[in-house]
């Protein structure tokens, strides 16, 4: 199993939502609001030095557990529905989860996701 953790603009959670949804099986997913700063500091970057609120940007964490199989689908939709082209697109990571146990019915492994 594999959680799937993507930082992305607000303003595209909802496009990102709507093409999760399309998925076969979709497993579900956590949405908190984070905020950030990205790489913009070097050459060509856009970063601009204000006060302390301001210097972060508001984002959207998606948390996403599912089976090694639908990885590589969800990831992608996350990437092409998140994607602007423009600075402050996002990242996608992921990780190897151990275990997983669902509360409500006690279920462990993948029959949990």
């Amino acid at each position: 199993m594999k959680e799937i953790r993507a930082i992305i603009q607000p303003h595209m959670l909802s496009r990102v939502r709507e093409g999760l949804e399309e998925l076969s099986h979709f497993p579900g997913m956590t949405v908190t609001k984070c905020r950030g700063l990205g790489r913009g500091r070097g050459q060509g970057g856009s970063f601009v030095q204000t006060e302390d609120e301001l210097q972060y940007h508001d984002r959207e964490c998606l948390i996403i557990v599912c089976s090694d199989e639908q990885c590589s689908e969800i990831v992608d939709v996350i990437a092409s529905k998140a994607h602007t082209g423009n600075p402050g697109d996002g990242i996608i990571s992921l990780c190897e989860v151990a275990v997983v146990t669902r509360i409500r019915t006690g279920q462990t492994g993948p029959d949990a996701v």
